[in-house]
């Protein structure tokens, strides 16, 4: 049955989640703007895919064991305060990041660098358990397949911000842009989530309510679980366990995908920042994960009694046929090979984002209850970072050895990118036969 509530309760709950989906747009922007921006670093300073590769694999796992530990500290602060932490601390190091380089400052770059990036990551961490955290006690257990979609969109404008319009700054604007335009972004979302975002509907002047998650009916009060026991519910959950498997194999294929496909298009297709194929890039990016999460978000709620791992299966398994349509049309060196191959980004970004944020921002509102939501999404955002980090020096050394192709290092003419796609395609399958283990997993209704 749909969960009822008042237009009232309703408008005041976008007020909380709309600006706290903004900030993660924004944190977002400023997070993969390295993305963007790591090739020219590269070319300018003299550092290779693997030495670039080492500074995206320090912050990559600098994020996961913080989102890891700041879980719990998210779930006994509270998410509104944990969402300016991390607001305000990233957008101080996004602007030292891009005073430093505008300084003209190169010493020990590599180290500098991973140190900055590292710190910056710290703070990014507080993003998703915030959301998570404080969209637990809002919505209902039936309402938050639908909850994954915004999510999905958050994350979308997020990747459109820094692929897009981070595009656009380089192409007009002193490069340092990168890191100063998004400080600012981030900073102006810290000061409207101060004074619009509150962590529960009681602090808005709403009634708090069963939320029918696996909560307890009886939890309404806000004394925080110890942390002994908030590890419990992470350990001691089969299917928790579970997810955290999913979400290392859907970091790999998300950041394998994110953290290589714009160097591709600028060493293979010398599509450059100034063109409107790379802008149109960060769109299909946008309209894919945003399309993919709402699919997502609808398919569990409507099709599947809000159960999440049959939609999370079906996702995984679109994974891999894009990635085989991603490997063949990346091989195409005509003006239509380029057009195809970003649709098939997009595409692609459709299924890896509608995964990510059903269960990141889902499954764990879904499996640790209010009190502990933040505490398993960070698990399953931690772990899942964890599994990015090894597309960093990882997969960075590969295509620096074999090049894209599997042609061997100096060779930018491949006729397709498999090698690339075919180190990624493994994490999708394990990931989907990890969701054939939770086909009918659903939270214990705390109350009906």
């Amino acid at each position: 049955m749909p969960v009822s509530h008042s237009a009232a309760f309703r408008l005041r709950r976008t007020l909380n989640w709309f600006p706290l989906g903004l900030t993660y747009a924004t944190l977002y922007m400023g997070r993969y703007n390295f993305n963007v921006v790591k090739n020219d670093i590269g070319a300018w300073y003299h550092l290779d895919k693997a030495e670039m590769g080492l500074i995206a694999t320090a912050g990559f796992w600098t994020y996961g064991l913080s989102v890891a530990l700041n879980g719990p500290l998210a779930d006994r602060i509270g998410g509104r305060k944990a969402i300016l932490v991390g607001a305000a601390g990233a957008a101080v190091m996004n602007l030292i990041i891009g005073m430093l380089f505008l300084g003209g400052f190169t010493a020990k770059l590599l180290v500098t660098m991973s140190l900055l990036w590292s710190a910056n990551m710290y703070f990014q961490s507080f993003g998703a358990l915030s959301v998570v955290k404080v969209n637990s006690t809002w919505f209902h257990v039936r309402e938050r397949g639908v909850f994954g979609g915004i999510f999905g969109i958050m994350i979308s404008s997020g990747y459109f911000l820094a692929t897009s319009v981070g595009a656009w700054l380089l192409a007009h604007y002193h490069w340092t842009a990168v890191w100063l335009v998004p400080s600012a972004a981030i900073a102006v979302m810290c000061g409207v989530d101060y004074f619009l975002v509150r962590n529960r509907p009681s602090h808005a002047g709403h009634g708090d309510f069963d939320t029918g998650d696996g909560s307890r009916a009886h939890e309404v009060d806000e004394t925080p679980l110890p942390v002994g026991e908030l590890v419990k519910k992470v350990i001691h959950n089969p299917v928790v366990v579970a997810l955290i498997a999913a979400e290392f194999c859907t970091g790999f294929v998300r950041q394998g995908v994110m953290l290589y496909f714009t160097e591709y298009l600028d060493e293979i297709y010398h599509v450059t920042k100034k063109s409107p194929l790379y802008w149109w890039t960060g769109v299909a990016f946008m309209c894919g994960g945003i399309g993919g999460g709402m699919l997502c978000g609808w398919m569990s709620d409507r099709l599947f009694q809000s159960r999440r791992p049959p939609v999370a299966f079906v996702f995984y398994l679109f994974q891999v046929v894009m990635l085989c349509v991603l490997g063949a049309a990346l091989g195409r060196g005509t003006s239509m090979g380029q057009a195809g191959a970003i649709v098939a980004l997009g595409v692609t970004a459709m299924f890896i984002f509608g995964v990510h944020g059903m269960l990141s921002g889902t499954a764990s509102m879904d499996f640790g209850g209010r009190k502990a939501a933040a505490t398993v999404a960070g698990a399953l955002d931690g772990i899942q970072y964890i599994g990015s980090g090894l597309t960093g020096f990882g997969l960075g050394w590969v295509l620096k050895t074999w090049s894209w192709d599997g042609g061997g290092a100096g060779h930018h003419e491949p006729a397709h990118a498999w090698l690339w796609v075919g180190c990624i395609i493994p994490f999708s399958i394990f990931g989907a036969l990890i969701m054939t283990r939770l086909w009918n997993a659903k939270p214990s209704s705390g109350g009906h």
